[in-house]
């Protein structure tokens, strides 16, 4: 797939709340995962640390009010998607969170997230 293909598929699983489908599909085994300094997580390299890691975050969900995925921008071999939620964590008010995911492809599959917030 190029990367048009790959984001386009990307957004019309995210619009689904197909989140495990995107990182079985659309992912490269060797993906790694970038967050910001100042998260609560650590950056981590490979499908498996990276489905863990959302595991991670999915246990500290108390209630979800909802959430959006923008249509992706696509340039070269990077595609980017504004995404939000509005969340309650486990010990915390409701919150709406928001960041900038870009996306790295190569050979048909994503081998790269970065986060920004």
């Amino acid at each position: 797939m190029t990367t048009q293909e790959v984001a386009n598929r990307f957004y019309e699983l995210a619009q689904e709340g197909k989140f495990d489908e995107i990182l079985s599909t659309l992912f490269s085994k060797d993906a790694k995962s970038i967050e910001p300094q100042v998260g609560p997580f650590q950056s981590v390299e490979g499908l498996d640390a990276i489905v863990e890691k959302g595991k991670v975050f999915n246990s500290q969900i108390e209630e979800m009010h909802g959430g959006f995925t923008n249509p992706p921008i696509v340039a070269g071999n990077f595609f980017a998607c504004t995404m939000g939620m509005d969340v309650t964590m486990k010990g915390h008010p409701r919150m709406n969170m928001e960041e900038v995911a870009v996306y790295e492809v190569k050979d048909g599959k994503i081998i790269s997230e970065q986060f920004f917030f």
